[in-house]
């Protein structure tokens, strides 16, 4: 038997972790709803999971948006039967300190990466209840808890996903959910390609940044999506059924050190 036979799992972004995360649940027997704005991306993990002979459902939907999210969560209850499984990866990067960032571009920001946590729970738990409980994944970043510069909006959601995740955890508990949130470091994802190849978008040499970004975390390299999704694969098990309202750092060890090489 796999660990997810009979479940279903809602997941937010269809690229990067999401796909990752989406591809190691439906490995697991899961059967997928899964939310995103990039039609190109969306297509590429429908034909990856149906392919694959995985039970899918990928909807084209911004998960900021009120009723998007309701509508993605009624069909996926209404294809597969419930939710026992929420994973939240959508998110937006933005650059900028609070001053040279625009409050249309940090409204954004809280919307997709706090909001759409805030909106899958808001429509997803009650259905969790029916199915007796669930476990739910945000993910969150080291730089919730230790930022750069130039990243004001992008950081202050990370540490309010950290928040949220823990109020999450202790609202549902008793309702069978437990909540956790994970903190990746530099991960192998269309974000940190972006990053890469600077904001402007320049034909840099991605894999070198790669390199120099690895060289920032102990064990020497950045991290692979896959290796987030195994993390979250077993938060959302019954393997992990004595946590929640935590948050399980994935960063090479980046966070562990001062100025560490």
């Amino acid at each position: 038997m796999k660990d997810f036979d009979g479940k279903v799992a809602l997941v937010t972004g269809t690229t990067g972790i999401g796909f990752a995360t989406a591809r190691r649940l439906a490995a697991g027997g899961a059967a997928i709803i899964a939310c995103g704005i990039d039609r190109s991306a969306n297509a590429a993990m429908e034909a990856e999971l149906e392919g694959s002979g995985a039970k899918a459902l990928v909807i084209g939907a911004d998960v900021s948006v009120p009723d998007q999210v309701r509508d993605a969560v009624a069909a996926g209850v209404a294809k597969f039967g419930g939710i026992d499984i929420i994973v939240n990866s959508a998110a937006v990067h933005p650059y900028g300190t609070a001053v040279s960032t625009d409050f249309e571009t940090w409204n954004r920001a809280m919307s997709v990466n706090v909001g759409s946590i805030y909106l899958t729970a808001h429509f997803g738990i009650p259905e969790m209840v029916r199915r007796g409980g669930g476990a739910i994944v945000n993910v969150a970043s080291v730089q919730g808890f230790a930022c750069q510069q130039n990243v004001a909006a992008y950081a202050t959601t990370k540490g309010a996903i950290h928040t949220l995740t823990r109020a999450l955890a202790l609202d549902h508990a008793r309702s069978g959910i437990r909540v956790n949130s994970v903190s990746p470091g530099s991960i192998r994802t269309p974000i940190l390609e972006k990053a890469a190849r600077g904001e402007n978008g320049t034909d840099a040499d991605v894999e070198s940044a790669y390199k120099r970004f690895g060289e920032a975390h102990p064990i020497g390299r950045i991290g692979e999506p896959e290796e987030v999704a195994e993390l979250i694969a077993f938060l959302c098990s019954s393997k992990a059924g004595f946590c929640t309202g935590a948050d399980y750092k994935i960063d090479g060890g980046l966070t562990a050190g001062i100025g560490v090489k």
